[in-house]
């Protein structure tokens, strides 16, 4: 099972790979705007961030049901 911190980890690398991905001007346009694409939908770890503080700070966690998605 992935611990929080993990996911978190694995989601800002995921994007800085993406933002990598996208700057790349020797690979194919369409890999770019692909990137860019899906870069739009990406959490920035600001985000991220808040999401964790705010899934610590409820008394459930993110509900009854579900542990903790991202870390702070």
């Amino acid at each position: 099972m992935t611990l929080p911190s993990e996911r978190t980890r694995a989601v800002v690398q995921a994007r800085e790979f993406l933002e990598l991905l996208r700057r790349d001007e020797a690979l194919p346009e369409s890999i770019r705007c692909e990137a860019f694409r899906l870069l739009r939908h990406f959490p920035r770890k600001t985000e991220l961030v808040l999401a964790g503080k705010l899934e610590a700070a409820h008394p459930l966690g993110v509900g009854p049901v579900f542990s903790p998605v991202f870390d702070e």
